[in-house]
């Protein structure tokens, strides 16, 4: 049983719910920075977004580089919602795929 899923399930008989979002790339300043495009593009001297975008595209069984704050938050916003009031322990991933594609990770 996952952290998330003890979680609900302590926390479920005072009507706390409990649930994880699991986002993929998102494109944030988090994401474009010089520093993580000479991460993916050692060989060029300064990368731009257009260098490293191909790459960023290769972690997601999607074919894009990465998803947009507004698809995290209207999760989030669903989540928060009185239709979801009942939806507890999940872990929810807004990811393109990227788990399905990497089931241990990028790396594996």
């Amino acid at each position: 049983m996952s952290s998330v899923e003890q979680m609900a399930l302590h926390l479920a008989p005072r009507f706390i719910r409990v649930d994880a979002v699991h986002p993929a790339n998102v494109n944030t300043h988090l994401l474009h920075n010089d520093g993580l495009y000479g991460m993916f593009r050692p060989d060029l001297e300064n990368p731009t977004r257009e260098d490293v975008e191909p790459a960023f595209t290769t972690f997601q069984a999607m074919p894009i580089p990465y998803v947009e704050p507004v698809d995290i938050s209207n999760l989030v916003l669903f989540l928060a919602s009185d239709e979801a009031r009942y939806v507890t322990g999940q872990q929810i991933r807004v990811d393109a795929g990227s788990l399905l594609k990497y089931p241990q990770g990028p790396g594996s």
